[in-house]
């Protein structure tokens, strides 16, 4: 008898304590910028760069090709992709190869017209970057939760590499 009062007990104060915890919104409001890029090196950063979510800063367009596609092998040059249409909105990326090494990725356009989409691009879209960065191709895996941002972002990455060879 005593072993079942302490057991629901225990039951009921880590059913409150759960139910008492808050989500964690990292980065949930520097989502409102447009431009989510990173650097070889540095940590992800959100850049301000304003812009709805069926246009490209500095009027870009999806057919862009490489600037500077003559330019010497350790040129830096910039290659923006094409936009992607996923389920909840295009992605597009604007990719900076030094020679043939990616350097940075700017993801120039994505699904922000909710709150939840907000939430899962400010967590997705800074790995996805991570990942391609690291592993230098658009060979990566999605991120749970975000497969749909994850296959327009490999496939406009994908779109942005093939203009760039």
């Amino acid at each position: 008898m005593r072993r079942a009062i302490v057991t629901g007990t225990a039951t009921v104060a880590g059913v409150i304590l759960l139910l008492s915890l808050k989500p964690h919104n990292s980065g949930a409001g520097a989502v409102s910028s447009k431009v989510i890029s990173s650097g070889g090196s540095s940590s992800s950063s959100v850049s301000a760069s304003g812009g709805s979510p069926g246009s490209s800063p500095s009027g870009s367009a999806a057919s862009s090709g490489a600037s500077g596609a003559s330019a010497p092998a350790g040129a830096s040059r910039t290659v923006t992709g094409s936009a992607i249409d996923t389920r909840y909105g295009p992605v597009q990326v604007r990719v900076v190869l030094d020679g043939k090494k990616i350097s940075r990725i700017d993801v120039i356009q994505y699904p922000d017209q909710s709150g939840r989409d907000q939430e899962i691009n400010s967590y997705a879209l800074p790995q996805l970057n991570q990942e391609a960065i690291a592993a230098q191709s658009a060979q990566i895996d999605v991120v749970s939760g975000a497969s749909y941002t994850s296959d327009g972002y490999t496939r406009s990455l994908q779109s942005a590499l093939d203009q760039a060879s």
